[in-house]
């Protein structure tokens, strides 16, 4: 395979991205059994994910809203 021309430069945040994805990677093999991480690794791999990408857990979602349905249109949607 031929050299590459032109080099590819990645701006900073697109390292990130990379990087970010590469643990994730790492972790899914891990859990799935095809690489061996030590607990540290594990516990420096979560951390490091915690940095980069947000915590949806601490973000709360307020769903409201109300259904109603008549008896004859339920039945109707019977047939």
């Amino acid at each position: 395979m031929a050299a590459r021309t032109r080099k590819i430069r990645h701006d900073d945040e697109t390292r990130a991205k990379i990087k970010t994805s590469q643990l994730i990677n790492r972790l899914s093999a891990h859990v799935l059994g095809k690489v061996d991480m030590k607990p540290t690794q594990v516990t420096a791999a979560l951390g490091l994910l915690k940095k980069t990408i947000p915590d949806l857990s601490s973000q709360s979602v307020d769903l409201q809203g109300s259904i109603s349905v008549s008896h004859e249109d339920a039945l109707n949607e019977l047939d």
